[in-house]
């Protein structure tokens, strides 16, 4: 059997997903300690300070894939976007008003997306995000991407996701490419 027919994904509320924090702490400590993103002890705590508050949020979904033994391998979560989003304000060059526009439904923030190394390649990170769009009603899917992780930005991609902007997504942080995923229309 492979690894990928031995793993569960699970969809999450923000309690449940609260309650699950050590397995999400796991995973994204783990894939992201490797380069380009080399997170510290210190980055991870300060995500899981902003994730304790995202989880708080009425509209999160998460998404947490475990082998059959319970091992946490990968890791999605996010919210709709509300009017007030500081996201569209982190481009290099702005963008129109009507790709900004946003009323708390239109868009689905998601803000990690992440699978450990012996699980990748395995469809983990697919079964994750469609186990967080399956059902939902938001036109569309905002994500930030490193441009120098190509398997990342292949996987985007290849789900139908367009580039539409470079972002500083966080003071700091490395210029990312702003993708979009329409899911009004099916992926090309």
């Amino acid at each position: 059997m492979s690894q990928s027919t031995a793993v569960t994904v699970e969809r999450m509320d923000g309690r449940a997903a609260a309650e699950a924090e050590y397995a999400f702490t796991l995973v994204y400590a783990d894939a992201f300690a490797e380069p380009p993103y080399c997170q510290t002890p210190e980055d991870v705590a300060s995500n899981f300070r902003r994730f304790r508050a995202q989880v708080r949020k009425a509209t999160f979904r998460a998404a947490l894939a475990r082998t059959a033994e319970g091992e946490p391998v990968g890791i999605a979560y996010g919210y709709p976007l509300s009017p007030a989003t500081g996201w569209w304000d982190r481009l290099t060059t702005p963008v129109s008003d009507e790709l900004r526009r946003e009323d708390g439904r239109r868009t689905f923030g998601l803000m990690e997306l992440a699978v450990r190394a012996p699980w990748r390649r395995m469809g983990v990170a697919r079964r994750m995000h469609d186990a967080l769009l399956s059902g939902a009603a938001e036109e569309r899917v905002l994500l930030n991407a490193r441009p120098d992780v190509a398997a990342a930005q292949a996987a985007y991609r290849a789900w139908g996701y367009r580039k539409v902007g470079e972002a500083h997504p966080w003071d700091g942080a490395d210029l990312h490419d702003v993708m979009v995923l329409d899911r009004r229309r099916p992926a090309s």
